[in-house]
């Protein structure tokens, strides 16, 4: 062997070594949980919800889960122990649609079997209507599935290494608390009603009202195929599907483009076709004035401060908001009712409003 073929076999086994110790790095490490439960000394960052959720729901130890667009990031995990003595683990994806629910409960429910006492899912009114099959982000094969031959985009990936292996280890001021996984960036200060109203733009208005029936064909859809399956799978799992509470600004864009009615169906067909269940309660805060016509509650017009989290875990627990077959009509009236007679004129009124925020949190 010639000097030159010494040189390129020295390079090549350095190259192999190098790749091997980066993928060693990335399997002992595994910021993405695809192998095994975090290391308890490691600082992760977990702010990917695409590519950390999946490894959370198989590896995490936990026997309730939190699933929910950003309306449910707030979350303090520690609540759901304070309050109903359960380990819960956070799986929201922002902007979720119903097959994102889906897809992350076949992983849990696959993972976990029957060991999942409730399951925590706020139902966005919005999205309940879309297309079966779609989701907020692109499915990611290799983190959807538990084969490791189709690992290598993870195991050599400069991203992973660099920023979610090397820099937490450099500088720990990013590390995650996991109670708090994917929490908002607004702190205190940003929920307040100046600072909605600035942002906010009123929704066109529309001279036609929508058809009363005009979203219970794709709710009926998305419910029979990517949430009811499991509720029925799963008999011993309760089901605790909430409603999250909107600001009154989202009712003034309903009421704009003239879909109240088609709106206020849709959520009595949703309530109805969940009630059925033995197992499911169905939660709703979203005519509960003290909350949503107070927009110091909020950061924009549909992002409501933590306080409101920990409120509703409270709720879980007592009772309090629930939609139950004898109120629930009686519940969404209200609610059609305050949307349709707001004086939405006079939210302009007074800018720098400085009523409280809305806790609900005093001691009982």
């Amino acid at each position: 062997m010639n000097r030159y073929q010494k040189w390129l076999a020295a390079a090549g086994a350095l190259a192999a070594a190098g790749l091997l110790a980066a993928a060693g790095l990335v399997i002992y490490v595994d910021p993405f949980f695809q192998f095994h439960k975090p290391l308890s000394w490691f600082p992760y960052l977990v702010d990917n919800q695409v590519s950390q959720n999946p490894g959370l729901a198989r590896h995490m130890e936990y026997d309730s889960i939190l699933l929910g667009s950003s309306m449910t990031t707030a979350f303090n995990t520690d609540w759901f122990e304070q309050e109903m003595g359960l380990h819960t683990q956070k799986l929201s994806y922002n902007g979720a649609y119903p097959r994102d629910h889906h897809d992350i409960m076949e992983i849990v429910f696959d993972a976990k079997k029957d060991s999942v006492k409730a399951v925590f899912l706020g139902l966005d009114e919005g999205t309940a209507s879309a297309d079966v099959m779609q989701t907020k982000f692109p499915e990611v094969p290799y983190l959807q599935n538990e084969t490791c031959l189709d690992n290598i985009p993870y195991l050599w990936n400069k991203e992973v290494i660099l920023d979610y292996i090397l820099r937490p280890m450099a500088d720990t001021k990013d590390k995650s608390d996991w109670a708090e996984i994917y929490k908002p960036w607004w702190t205190d200060e940003y929920y307040n009603k100046a600072s909605v109203l600035m942002y906010y733009e009123p929704a066109p208005k529309k001279e036609e009202p929508l058809p009363e029936d005009s979203f219970l064909e794709a709710v009926e859809e998305n419910l029979a195929l990517n949430i009811c399956p499991f509720i029925e799978e799963h008999p011993e799992t309760e089901f605790y599907i909430f409603y999250p509470p909107y600001s009154i600004l989202y009712w003034n864009d309903v009421t704009r483009q003239k879909e109240l009615d088609a709106v206020i169906r849709k959520l009595e067909y949703m309530t109805e076709r969940l009630l059925a269940y033995d197992n499911v309660r169905v939660f709703s805060f979203q005519n509960n004035r003290d909350i949503v016509t107070n927009l110091n509650n909020y950061a924009d017009y549909t992002h409501y401060h933590k306080d409101i989290c920990h409120y509703m875990v409270r709720c879980f627990q007592n009772g309090e908001g629930e939609l139950t077959p004898e109120n629930y009509k009686e519940q969404l009236a209200d609610l059609k009712k305050m949307a349709a007679e707001y004086d939405y004129e006079a939210i302009y009124d007074n800018w720098y409003d400085q009523t409280p925020r809305f806790t609900g949190l005093e001691e009982e």
